[in-house]
């Protein structure tokens, strides 16, 4: 009896070391919903992107024409972002609630930081490679460096998260190879991973 007792001992600490060092907030639905948003931005701009892959032609697609392209592309992206980060916000909030847990700590600010460095500097070469209209690998770059983040992330949170990024850093460099298919890696691997992200995550820890 005693041995048992001292097992559950075990067990609870090394629980509580575990809850102490990550963030186990994290909601899966935002994921799901992270990747719906992904594909209506897609959808959104495959109505605005010629069919062919014209867009990478200076000789077809002047400079001027570029700029009313990129403008609403550059708004479409602002809106999944602001949209996924909202909804991560308050559905994290709302199950650390429900944990009894705080969503802003000491665990969180470190997940914060060491994704947000990859995920910055991706973007800002992201924006660079835009004004230098070298159009066909934004999205291989956008990919590898949030799958960079996620990686660097996964070390304070959920382990599962290490796979999505490696999975979106494997589709970034897929994406470099076949330029042509941007808007299909992009669905892929922000929308579609995410989803089925979410979808593991939620069923294997929010559902509990």
């Amino acid at each position: 009896m005693e041995t048992k007792d001292y097992l559950k001992d075990i067990r609870d600490i090394k629980e509580m070391m575990a809850q102490s060092t990550q963030f186990i907030s994290l909601s899966g639905l935002s994921g799901i919903l992270a990747g719906i948003y992904a594909l209506l931005g897609a959808y959104l701009a495959s109505t605005i992107l010629p069919a062919d892959g014209s867009r990478y032609d200076e000789s077809v697609l002047p400079t001027a024409d570029a700029q009313t392209l990129t403008t609403p592309l550059v708004g479409i992206a602002l809106g999944i972002i602001a949209l996924s980060v909202v909804t991560g916000f308050l559905l994290s909030s709302a199950k650390a609630k429900r944990q009894g847990n705080t969503l802003w700590n000491s665990t969180s600010k470190r997940l914060v930081v060491n994704f947000s460095i990859p995920l910055v500097v991706g973007g800002i070469f992201g924006l660079l490679l835009l004004d230098k209209r070298y159009y066909e690998l934004i999205v291989p770059i956008l990919l590898i460096f949030y799958g960079m983040a996620c990686v660097n992330a996964s070390k304070f949170t959920f382990r599962d998260v290490r796979y999505l990024g490696l999975t979106l850093m494997a589709l970034g460099l897929l994406a470099t190879a076949f330029t042509n298919h941007d808007l299909l890696f992009f669905s892929i691997g922000f929308g579609l991973c995410h989803i089925v992200y979410g979808a593991v995550m939620y069923f294997k820890y929010d559902s509990k």
